[in-house]
């Protein structure tokens, strides 16, 4: 049985290489900070991922450098591909709680569709604050425009380089 989760996706006029590399190394220049979009509830960061399996996603911060929030670690990197990650926030406290988000770079005939699976609910309690006091289809329909407005972030970013 497949585990709850949100499935996005989204064209994008690059190639898949080009769509990884925006994804994966320029993330910081394309996922603003925003209270949506932090990790530490008290503190606004850059995200930034350190390539490869066993590397890190990571939100770091001007006045910490040294004292980054890691967000989860790299599982899968097949880059212009596939890229596979741990997810926790700041709150899960439980190992169990982390939750797992699954990216893959398809070359079509347009540039690459991104296809985004954020999955692992199931092992996040119904009343965790993470989920904000909604109910399961709330929750999706919330989770799902969140990843939905950062991946437009993403594209758009892509797409406004390519023409320069």
């Amino acid at each position: 049985m497949k585990s709850p989760g949100v499935t996005i996706s989204m064209v994008v006029e690059v190639d898949p290489a080009d769509a990884f590399a925006v994804f994966t190394n320029e993330i910081g220049r394309w996922w603003k900070p925003h209270y949506q979009n932090r990790f530490r509830a008290d503190r606004s960061g850059r995200m930034h991922f350190e390539s490869g399996v066993g590397g890190r996603l990571l939100e770091t911060y001007e006045d910490a450098p040294d004292a980054p929030f890691e967000v989860g670690r790299i599982l899968v990197w097949e880059p212009g591909r596939r890229l596979v990650f741990d997810w926790k926030l700041e709150s899960f406290f439980a190992p169990e709680q982390v939750t797992e988000v699954e990216v893959c770079f398809e070359a079509i005939a347009d540039g690459t569709r991104i296809t985004l699976e954020h999955r692992g609910w199931d092992a996040v309690p119904k009343n965790h604050p993470a989920r904000h006091g909604l109910g399961d289809e709330q929750f999706w329909i919330m989770k799902g425009a969140w990843w939905r407005d950062l991946l437009r972030a993403a594209k758009t970013y892509a797409e406004k380089k390519e023409k320069l």
